[in-house]
């Protein structure tokens, strides 16, 4: 569980010693000391603790996701969301051509090289609706979503970067992982993505985030890797990035510097008083996104 921080400032300096009585010679002219060497500060133990925040889940899905977090959140409370987004119409783009990965060096072609590989899935269930993202595993139409995108059920729809739009279906499911296998029907030749490796990442790496925040197919959004390791809710080893992450974002790719998916986007800390991104997104790292596909196509 992540917990909040109390940062402790740098304590005021002593006052320095009176000076003695007597006749002052004139100082000579003051030179700058060398900075010391950095270390990080230190809680005082008469500092107070700070207060307890008790930490709450809401799966966001469908037209009750606004509802939910408008509605909720005390003052200070962190909250973790697994978030869809509303269906609504969405703004078709046209990727750029894909372009060899060897000939990378700049986030413009990351995009182009990557953006074939995405598509928005489109949930529309009696009840309610929802909107996600996902990422092509295969030429035939193979995509990997979250399982919260697609749990309420409902028609299933894929739309590619070129606009095209596929019925798909639910293939495999895992709950626990909150990762999900649909298949398109009436596709071929797709771009698969290419698949990174958990060993390739540090914190302070660039990496993007792809998807259909809010309902706005094609979007991408910048950041690092701002830490390893994360555990929020029922998830553990999750990536935290301050890549711009919102409704929608839930199934689409987290892709580094050389145009591979190193996560799965999947959750946005909020304050519960604020419904966008403020900079806390976290997403399943792909060594475990390697294992689950492998369990799920393999049964």
């Amino acid at each position: 569980m992540l917990r909040p921080v109390s940062v402790t400032g740098d304590p005021t300096p002593p006052a320095g010693p009176t000076p003695p009585a007597g006749p002052v010679s004139e100082p000579p002219p003051p030179s700058l000391p060398a900075p010391p060497p950095f270390s990080p500060p230190q809680s005082s133990p008469s500092s107070p603790s700070p207060p307890s925040s008790r930490w709450r889940r809401r799966v966001v899905a469908g037209g009750a996701a606004m509802a939910l977090m408008l509605a909720g959140g005390g003052t200070g409370a962190l909250v973790v969301d697994r978030f869809t987004a509303p269906a609504s119409s969405v703004t078709r783009t046209t990727a750029a051509a894909p372009v060899s990965a060897a000939t990378i060096d700049s986030l413009a072609t990351v995009v182009a090289v990557v953006s074939p590989s995405i598509v928005t899935v489109e949930v529309t269930g009696a009840r309610e609706s929802s909107l996600g993202s996902g990422v092509i595993l295969d030429t035939d139409g193979l995509v990997l979503t979250n399982q919260h995108v697609v749990d309420s059920g409902g028609q299933v729809d894929v739309t590619l970067s070129d606009g095209r739009t596929a019925p798909a279906t639910v293939v495999a499911q895992d709950a626990t992982a909150d990762l999900a296998l649909l298949r398109a029907t009436g596709l071929s030749g797709l771009t698969p993505a290419t698949l990174g490796s958990d060993s390739t990442l540090t914190v302070g790496d660039t990496v993007l985030a792809f998807g259909s925040p809010l309902g706005l197919a094609g979007t991408v959004t910048s950041g690092i890797v701002s830490a390893l390791h994360r555990s929020v809710d029922d998830l553990s080893g999750l990536v935290q990035t301050d890549a711009a992450i919102n409704h929608g974002n839930s199934g689409g790719a987290l892709v580094d510097t050389a145009g591979r998916v190193v996560g799965i986007n999947v959750a946005i800390a909020t304050t519960g008083e604020d419904e966008g991104s403020v900079g806390l997104g976290f997403a399943i790292p792909v060594d475990t996104v390697r294992q689950v596909v492998a369990r799920l196509t393999a049964s």
